[in-house]
């Protein structure tokens, strides 16, 4: 299924994409939540119901797809966890001395969010905004201590995220916090596919990051230092996961900061990040206002 948070004028609503046509859920199921995470939580028998109400929905439940706004699959997320350095062609352009032996995260904040089509921004203070095609896993199940063995049961589903990155603050100290968390630098969209349309942990796909039209990054995800699995259950050592969190799972190399000369986003611009059996993630670049 791909399901997606959508802009309405009684507040953002849940949707099913179905081809070209959305089915508004508040409509074909008032019964279930309106927010991601409270569905998410409800497991199986949430997207079980979700499927039911998409058989036969009433005419007031189905849109054109191209009409509506969206926001990001979860525009609340409790938790936004972004890992560094999971790919090692990106590893060796960082650092090309050491590979991670451990994976490397970092936290993100919901207030950098914005949906599939929606401007990604430049700041007034840098104009070192870099890009970063990512795929980003969804938790469903959530848990605390999870075995490597089960931790794909706990992912609900698969989204892209361009981590736009504010290279001089990123790297004005060995925290990277700063630099990515500018308002209006995370993209994140722009549906939510679940686990069944993809292979498990969504290995071996093709994952690309396009800048006007421009390959910028090629990577297959099983080329990722570590994967889903390892992830979610080394993050659940440490902290219990909940539903709805999001998992940001690395960048592969051609990052703008790395290239000769140096190459950052400017407005007019058109980042695009694609994954193989998912679709794409597409947005503008604009200075911030």
């Amino acid at each position: 299924m791909r399901l997606v948070t959508f802009s309405h004028t009684l507040g953002p609503r849940l949707g099913l994409r179905l081809g070209e046509v959305l089915i508004d859920l508040a409509e074909a199921a008032p019964g279930l939540p309106r927010a991601m995470k409270s569905l998410l939580a409800l497991g199986d028998a949430g997207l079980e119901a979700v499927r039911q109400a998409a058989a036969t929905p009433p005419a007031s439940a189905q849109l054109r797809f191209s009409s509506v706004r969206l926001l990001p699959p979860v525009p609340d997320p409790g938790k936004i966890l972004c890992v560094g350095l999971n790919y090692v062609d990106h590893a060796i352009e960082i650092d090309p001395k050491r590979l991670p032996e451990h994976p490397v995260f970092f936290g993100r904040l919901a207030s950098t969010l914005i949906g599939h089509d929606a401007p990604l921004l430049r700041p007034r203070v840098s104009r070192q905004l870099d890009y970063e095609g990512e795929m980003a896993a969804v938790i469903g199940l959530g848990g605390r201590h999870i075995p490597p063995e089960a931790a794909l049961a706990h992912v609900a589903g698969y989204a892209l995220f361009n981590e736009g990155s504010v290279r001089d603050y990123q790297f004005r100290s060995s925290q990277w916090f700063l630099g990515k968390n500018f308002d209006g630098t995370g993209a994140f969209g722009p549906e939510l596919c679940t686990t069944d349309e993809l292979p498990p942990g969504a290995k071996g796909l093709r994952l690309t990051t396009s800048v006007n039209g421009e390959i910028v990054q090629e990577t297959c995800t099983s080329d990722m230092l570590f994967d889903v699995a390892r992830l979610v259950a080394t993050l659940s050592e440490a902290m219990t996961l909940a539903p709805g969190d999001v998992l940001v799972t690395g960048t592969p190399s051609g990052v703008g900061f790395a290239r000769t000369p140096p190459y950052f986003l400017k407005p007019g611009d058109v980042c695009e990040i694609e994954l193989e059996g998912y679709g794409v993630l597409r947005n503008p670049v604009a200075d911030e206002g």
